[in-house]
């Protein structure tokens, strides 16, 4: 049989980083599958569980393989592989196109074929291949195509994660390498600024974003509350609402859903925002078009996303620290007054029908808040 094509739309699930960072063993991901079980995570849509850095040791052996270190994971990986897929999701893993990870830990250069091929034998679903040490007299894009050809070649379907930050024009080429999906931001933080910043930075990027190969904002920091695995990623923390905006940006612009925080300990209000069947469908909508700028001021922009169905998301954000009126024009949409088309509007944050639109739309949205709206194109007289 033929590789299977994998990622038509963004992956969904956790990732240590952002909360364990090199604080990750065996136990952990045991735990953090067993609660994402347990509060109806994998039902909701979040199907990978992920090791970020600091699973090695910090040399090869003798024949040159990775080692799981041995008090971290003390029953190696493909027992915990076995685990993972038992209780029903895909397991991932971490690698780095240089000669060393981000944390210091060996890099995958010169041993994509072995590495890929030791992926594949543990029962790696998915693998994050980050950009550090990159050696100066490579280019970036070869590096990741050389792990594109190693993975589709090691004998099972792995996810292609490029790590890979939005340098040396990546949007030119990363179609070409065979990722599933490319990180094109600098590390997220627990930070409003942060949030902010990296969704303005794609807003003219989502043209380059589609299916099997998705535009990755980076990981969600929803929930994390302040409890970061470093001084960087904690940055002070969010509040709900700036969570709740988080991910109605990350659902929007079709970034991957990966969680961040930790899972065992799951607020009512994290657990609202990361299950919402509303906004997660957006998200996973299996045409993956990309949300075009409808209008834009200063402190506030609407994205708007044709759905695979026929209805259209509209998104209202408001990155300002105080209240403001948004609106969005139909004709902007594609929509005109002569078409007798109007909108039905469904909020997809509330869960609740606001009736039928003519023309335009307006409502007031929260200091660093969002709306985001399902609407049907309907006949109005």
């Amino acid at each position: 049989m033929g590789r299977k094509a994998l990622c038509e739309i963004p992956p969904m699930g956790w990732n240590s980083w952002n909360t364990f960072t090199e604080n990750i063993s065996e136990d952990l991901i045991k735990q953090t599958v067993d609660a994402m079980k347990e509060q109806g995570l994998l039902e909701a849509g979040y199907e990978y569980v992920v090791i970020d850095d600091c699973w090695s040791l910090r040399e090869r052996d003798s024949e040159g393989r990775l080692v799981a270190d041995p008090e971290k994971f003390p029953n190696g990986m493909k027992a915990l592989a076995d685990y993972v897929h038992e209780k029903g999701f895909k397991f991932g893993m971490y690698s780095c196109c240089g000669t060393r990870t981000c944390a210091g830990y060996p890099g995958s250069f010169e041993h994509e074929f072995e590495d890929a091929a030791q992926f594949a034998e543990w029962g790696v679903d998915y693998l994050k291949y980050d950009n550090c040490y990159k050696p100066q007299n490579h280019d970036g894009k070869t590096l990741y195509r050389r792990m594109g050809i190693a993975l589709a070649n090691s004998g099972r379907d792995i996810v292609f994660s490029a790590c890979q930050w939005g340098t040396d024009s990546v949007y030119d080429w990363i179609g070409s390498s065979g990722a599933h999906l490319f990180r094109s931001t600098g590390d997220i933080n627990d930070s409003w600024n942060s949030i902010r910043d990296i969704a303005h930075s794609q807003l003219d990027k989502q043209a380059f974003s589609g299916a099997y190969c998705h535009n990755d904002m980076d990981m969600l920091v929803v929930g994390m509350y302040g409890k970061g695995g470093n001084s960087y990623i904690s940055a002070g923390g969010c509040t709900d609402e700036e969570y709740q905006t988080h991910f109605s940006l990350w659902a929007m612009m079709n970034s991957p859903l990966m969680i961040g925080c930790d899972v065992r300990n799951l607020t009512d209000a994290t657990k609202k925002i990361l299950m919402n069947q509303d906004l997660i469908a957006i998200n996973q909508d299996k045409e993956c078009r990309a949300p075009f700028l409808c209008s834009e001021n200063p402190e506030s922009f609407v994205l708007v996303k044709f759905l695979s169905n026929g209805d259209i998301a509209v998104g209202m954000f408001n990155m300002g620290d105080t209240a403001a009126g948004v609106a969005v024009n139909f004709w902007d949409i594609g929509l005109n007054a002569g078409s007798g088309r109007g909108l039905e509007f469904y909020d997809c944050i509330e869960h609740q029908n606001l009736g039928i639109k003519k023309e335009i739309f307006s409502s007031t949205v929260a200091a660093h808040g969002s709306k985001i709206y399902r609407c049907k194109v309907v006949s109005v007289k």
